[in-house]
């Protein structure tokens, strides 16, 4: 098995590479295997007579880049079992070269970086950017949005072509305007560096682009991500820090109970409706409420909405092992079951079954679920019209109990028929203020 050598090639022309890389590839006897044809240094060498050979064909041949880097990694390792062999990249062979991370994972075979310039200085130069701001460094071939921190300055590498432009541009405008301004670095350091700032969704319309094309990204103000879980966390942080608002401050836990049910009401009020912008408003009433009871637990140094979110990650992950593990389902009912069985496993030191409904529900709500879990129990319900002759010839002081008891059993009788009593009855309510509105 002979050895891997890598060099870069630079970001731009032949004056980018040292005097020591320039003698290694002129001098180089074999073949030279390069990722793409398509760099001004090979151009040049070639002319000098340096023999390339690259890997441009595996590109047409796949349709997924990850496909296209296992495929090269794997071809660099079996023409490297006859001999050495020299690989030549774009820039620096550690700077966002996913071939030459496959290579270095690859345990049998031995690989040696010997150099090359990144051309992150340049770029750095070209935009006016000291890199002690904060940037991210992203893979415009491999980007998916969760990955892009907008508190920092953002540089795409790899916008080989306008399909790529085009991704980053649709990713890019989920959170920024249409129009925010994004500058195009075209080979930078080189005598043909090019720059040029458009609008974003110009991006794969306005440039040329080529492998030696970077995209940077300004850190957007911040009033620009009022979207981001982040920025309504540090709102609420600011409405209850000192200087904040007196109202805010002062709510406990207890205050707030009741705030969080109004708005849960209203949200239902919304769905019910079918008022797409007032379901987004209440939504957002809803998780304030739970970001204010978050930031009372932080203030009170007990916990965080951190620990909100990861108890709640890690109950859904646990809760679906058809999607999160290996067990498989063949429908709704196979998950439900499941839910339930991991839900009283987790439960287990409860004493009664009824302790999992919740003591602050509304009655109806309370007689729903009992009735759930009697059933669940297979324990014997009385029937509606047993309830109904019990509650008539009832005396009056039994007629409350006698009542619940006939309301008890209408319940079950719903949950038979998969009808929610709750909805039933609001629904009949509206049917009468309809009826009698207008007199």
């Amino acid at each position: 098995m002979g050895m891997i050598q890598i060099c870069g090639l630079g970001g731009g022309d032949l004056e980018q590479l040292s005097v020591g890389l320039y003698q290694t590839l002129t001098n180089y006897k074999g073949t030279i295997y390069a990722r793409t044809i398509d760099h001004p240094v090979i151009e040049t060498l070639t002319a000098e007579g340096v023999t390339f050979q690259s890997f441009d064909d595996v590109y047409t041949a796949h349709d997924r880049f990850e496909e296209v880097y296992q495929t090269i990694a794997e071809q660099l390792i079996y023409l490297s079992k006859a001999s050495d062999i020299l690989y030549a990249v774009p820039g620096h062979p550690m700077l966002a070269e996913k071939t030459v991370q496959l290579l270095l994972a690859e345990a049998t075979v031995e690989v040696e970086i010997i150099g090359g310039q990144s051309y992150l200085d340049d770029l750095f130069r070209a935009v006016k950017l000291d890199p002690i701001d904060g940037f991210s460094f992203l893979d415009a071939t491999d980007l998916i949005r969760e990955d892009i921190n907008y508190h920092q300055h953002l540089v795409f590498c790899q916008v080989y072509d306008q399909m790529i432009a085009s991704e980053l541009k649709l990713t890019l405008m989920e959170d920024l305007p249409d129009d925010y301004p994004v500058t195009v670095v075209e080979a930078a350091g080189a005598q043909t560096e090019r720059i040029e700032t458009v609008p974003l969704y110009d991006l794969d319309r306005a440039v040329t682009l080529s492998n030696l094309t970077s995209i940077y990204v300004k850190k957007p103000e911040e009033s620009l991500l009022s979207h981001q879980f982040d920025y309504i966390r540090q709102v609420i942080y600011r409405l209850r820090a000192p200087g904040g608002c007196p109202w805010d401050q002062k709510q406990t836990h207890e205050s707030l109970r009741h705030h969080l049910i109004e708005e849960a009401y209203e949200l239902i009020d919304a769905i019910n409706a079918a008022d797409d912008d007032g379901i987004i408003e209440e939504l957002g009433d809803v998780l304030l409420q739970v970001l204010l009871h978050s930031q009372i637990g932080e203030d009170s140094g007990y916990f965080s909405v951190d620990d909100v979110i990861r108890t709640l990650s890690e109950k859904m992950i646990r809760r679906h092992p058809h999607v999160f593990g290996d067990v498989t389902v063949s429908g709704e009912a196979d998950v439900i079951a499941n839910w339930q069985a991991i839900k009283a496993k987790e439960k287990a030191n409860r004493q009664s079954v009824f302790d999992r409904i919740p003591k602050s529900a509304s009655p109806l709500v309370k007689a729903e679920a009992i009735s759930k879990t009697i059933t669940d129990l297979d324990e014997p319900a009385i029937s509606v019209n047993e309830a109904l002759i019990a509650f008539r010839e009832s005396d009056t002081n039994q007629k409350e109990h006698k009542l619940g008891a006939l309301l008890f059993a209408l319940i079950t009788e719903a949950r038979y028929d998969n009808i929610k009593s709750d909805v039933a009855l609001e629904s009949y309510n509206q049917a009468i203020v309809k009826q009698y509105k207008d007199r």
